[in-house]
């Protein structure tokens, strides 16, 4: 296989995983933006890590939750956790014990932050499954 073709097929790995673990409509940055996102996201993050067999999709989302929220990027982890809805690996019930339990890791003064990506991603879901969607 040439070089070319490894790594189109790395994209295309990259770009597969990418849409099972954020949906198929998932964003994708443009501009100057999108070759960091294509290099670095695609090709290393999601073909070669997220691809790995060793541990499901929903044990590297849960990681991914407790990494995000130690960090606090709330907003990235408003977007796992509407996943983790959409996708049934998670009921708004187990979203809110994870809200509980990584609380008490990063600490009080983000819990503010992780309850409302947690209960945003629960109202969402809710809104959507009630419209008949």
């Amino acid at each position: 296989m040439s070089d070319d073709e490894t790594a189109k097929s790395r994209r295309a790995r990259g770009e597969a995983m990418y849409r099972e673990v954020y949906g198929e409509n998932a964003a994708r940055p443009e501009g100057g933006a999108a070759e960091f996102f294509d290099l670095l996201i695609l090709d290393q993050q999601f073909a070669e890590v997220w691809s790995r067999r060793a541990l499901s999709i929903p044990s590297r989302r849960l990681l991914t939750m407790g990494v995000l929220a130690a960090t606090q990027r709330f907003d990235i982890l408003e977007l796992q956790f509407a996943r983790t809805l959409e996708t049934g690996e998670l009921t708004p019930e187990q979203i809110r014990e994870v809200v509980i339990h990584l609380t008490s890791y990063v600490g009080t003064p983000s819990s503010g932050g992780l309850y409302q990506a947690g209960e945003a991603a629960i109202r969402s879901h809710s809104e959507t499954s009630t419209d008949g969607s």
